[in-house]
């Protein structure tokens, strides 16, 4: 699944973890329909990939992702964007995603960079990242999932602070708030958060999978539905061969033998 220098995004396998990485070194990986077209498709490849069991995506040490394409969106009318659905039929692709995603961010992660990193599950950034929503500057708004995704994760001020005033977080301010899981030095965030996803990839597939459906239940539904879902989610892991090897693995002192079944 290795790629060509002129395509999008690069695509490489270590041990269980599938990487994707933007590329688009001149437009500092600006997210236009041709990378979140090939983007879409890596996903789903590893998605559907049994020898995968958790994905990174990465940019560059500059750049992330610097945000969306403005100059391939400058002239398009209202049915330009509507006929073409623009946002919903590639951007949401992550959505469909049932395997855990790891964001490897460093340098920009400006405004649809900054909502693909959102979309993930778990954000590892460098201390050179730098994250904010500036479309208000161009007299638009966060529509990738900004305004949404945004508040959910750090809370209402700080997100209309960032969207309304377009105010910039470094590293440690957006770990501070919560928009990113960890922060490491810049020379280890690629083997920082490959150790991490490959610890992740060794659990039991159909156990992580329960886990990021449910706690994404939580972040877009009700306590009262949410607790419903994650208990049926625990009573199916005793129908896994996994959560039976598990536990018994843990009484007899061994380590487990998972077959993510």
């Amino acid at each position: 699944m290795h790629s060509d220098n002129d395509t999008p995004v690069q695509t490489r396998v270590q041990g269980r973890v599938g990487w994707i990485t933007l590329h688009r070194p001149r437009q500092l990986n600006a997210l236009n329909d041709a990378v979140m077209d090939a983007l879409g498709a890596a996903l789903k490849a590893f998605d559907a990939d049994d020898a995968i069991g958790a994905i990174a995506i990465t940019g560059s040490a500059k750049a992330f992702a610097a945000g969306a394409d403005i100059d391939a969106m400058a002239d398009w009318s209202y049915m330009d964007v509507v006929q073409r659905d623009f946002i919903t039929r590639n951007w949401e692709t992550i959505r469909q995603v049932r395997k855990p995603v790891l964001a490897a961010v460093a340098g920009y992660a400006m405004g649809g960079g900054c909502e693909l990193a959102l979309a993930c599950d778990i954000v590892v950034a460098a201390e050179s990242a730098r994250f904010a929503l500036p479309e208000i500057k161009l007299a638009m708004l966060p529509g990738a999932g900004g305004t949404q995704r945004l508040p959910r994760a750090i809370g209402k001020a700080k997100a209309m602070d960032m969207c309304l005033s377009a105010r910039m977080l470094d590293a440690q301010e957006a770990d501070r708030y919560g928009l990113v899981s960890r922060v490491v030095p810049d020379a280890e965030l690629l083997e920082r958060t490959q150790a991490l996803a490959a610890q992740i990839a060794d659990y039991s597939l159909p156990a992580l999978m329960a886990v990021k459906a449910s706690v994404n239940r939580a972040w877009e539904g009700s306590l009262t539905e949410g607790i419903a879902f994650e208990r049926q989610a625990l009573y199916a892991r005793f129908a896994s061969v996994d959560a039976h090897e598990g536990m018994h693995a843990f009484l007899e002192k061994r380590p487990p033998g998972f077959t993510h079944r």
